[in-house]
């Protein structure tokens, strides 16, 4: 009869304190990585026209596109690194490392004097939040239950669009306030540090990792000693990078979710970084105050992805990872000419922004469902930080190259459309991935 009762009842009554404060953790660092992260993509045109000579204000798109990608260019290096660091100290030291180092230099950030420290200051942070992302995607995945964790990691996933979305809203009433408004966007950014005096006492480190951390030292102690090593203890002894390309299916895993992140990430910051100035444009024109109707699309976009975030996860629990995973690319696809192309109307523009922000944002949790499932504990933080950051080592080009097409060829719409073609890698690799809905994670 108990037995009964646990199958018939609702899927989060099934979950304990511990499951529930790792997701709030999780979710509510990544809700301040999303609100600093578009708080440069909403303000960085106000900072620069703060920052530059006015004879540079034409060429703004293009510096607005170099600042966007050296943050995404930091955010590739300091993923990699924490990703390494969380497999090796663990999951919640990592992350609250990662939450400290992005509080202390977004608040930096706002003491910019010129376009150099600017965009300076924007890369270091770019570092400090890479290590965000993997250490909460990897410990809710490994404390949560094998037949819901794609609900955990999506409502974990949707905090960026929550931070988005905030960003958005806090934009529409910070930026009436002058020239220097930017400024005060990233001294909020400090807020995080806070969460961290929670997390140290709220959440547990998670067992999966302390069980593989400790047979890791074993075998790195008999390693040191001239002892012979098994297979197991070979690959546990072995430097977790190295380790992803020792074994011929870990690598072609990697290889293929690697091609997949790629299109997800160059797509994205090529197309939602000129939503809202595009949008701008549109209202411009029609005589309406531009910077009001950029953070209308802006909030449209962000909160819609909030639902795409989440819902992919509870889509993916019932459908699996795969098929969802490609709906949601090729509904991303459609969106861009739906939005930049097929619509001038500003209140269709909204709906078509909200619809672009579903997919082409809430096709993120993708990663944060399937990719812990698809490697073993001993590599699981490096190999989902090695895909979901090192793409950004080449889609920091993404910002600089629409940014070009958009100052050489007149339009967003052209540089929106190129940009997305780039979908393609994911609707071609993911086909060649296992399934994983519901199956244990491998140790």
């Amino acid at each position: 009869m108990s037995d009964l009762a646990a199958v018939s009842q609702p899927w989060y009554r099934s979950l304990g304190r511990a499951q529930w404060n790792t997701l709030i953790a999780s979710n509510l660092g990544w809700v301040f990585d999303g609100y600093e992260t578009y708080a440069l993509v909403i303000s960085v045109g106000v900072a620069l026209r703060q920052l530059l000579d006015p004879a540079s204000y034409a060429q703004i798109p293009v510096y607005a596109g170099t600042t966007i990608a050296l943050t995404l260019l930091g955010w590739g290096i300091g993923g990699l690194i924490g990703g390494v660091i969380a497999d090796y100290i663990g999951r919640k030291r990592a992350m609250m490392l990662a939450i400290l180092a992005y509080s202390i230099m977004t608040g930096l950030s706002a003491f910019a004097w010129d376009w150099l420290s600017f965009a300076a200051l924007r890369f270091l942070v770019g570092i400090a939040i890479g290590s965000e992302w993997v250490t909460g995607t990897s410990i809710v995945s490994e404390l949560w239950p094998d037949k819901n964790r794609g609900k955990g990691v999506g409502l974990m996933q949707c905090g960026f669009g929550i931070g988005f979305f905030l960003a958005s809203l806090a934009w529409l009433f910070i930026s009436p306030l002058g020239p220097g408004a930017w400024r005060i966007m990233f001294l909020l950014g400090v807020v995080p540090a806070l969460l961290t005096l929670w997390i140290r006492r709220a959440i547990p480190e998670s067992d999966k990792w302390k069980r593989v951390n400790e047979r890791r030292a074993a075998a790195t102690e008999r390693k040191r000693s001239g002892a012979a090593l098994s297979g197991q203890e070979e690959a546990l002894a072995r430097f977790t990078v190295v380790d992803l390309f020792a074994e011929p299916e870990i690598r072609t895993r990697l290889i293929l979710t690697f091609l997949m992140s790629l299109a997800s990430t160059f797509a994205f910051w090529g197309i939602s970084a000129w939503m809202p100035p595009y949008m701008a444009s549109v209202a411009a024109k029609a005589g309406l105050p531009a910077q009001q109707w950029a953070s209308y699309v802006a909030m449209a976009a962000n909160g819609a992805a909030i639902i795409g975030y989440a819902g992919f996860g509870f889509l993916a629990d019932v459908f699996g990872r795969k098929p969802v995973t490609m709906a949601y690319v090729a509904l991303a696809f459609l969106s861009v000419p739906v939005f930049f192309i097929w619509t001038q109307d500003l209140t269709l523009l909204l709906l078509a922004g909200a619809f672009s922000g579903i997919f082409v944002s809430g096709q993120y949790t993708w990663m944060a469902a399937w990719l812990p499932e698809l490697f073993p504990t001993r590599v699981r933080a490096t190999a989902a930080a090695f895909v979901f950051n090192t793409p950004r080592l080449i889609a920091w080009i993404g910002p600089l190259i629409s940014g070009w097409l958009i100052a050489n060829f007149g339009g967003f719409s052209q540089a929106a459309v190129v940009i997305a073609m780039v979908y393609i890698l994911t609707l071609v690799a993911a086909p060649f991935l296992p399934e994983t809905r519901g199956k244990p994670l491998p140790e």
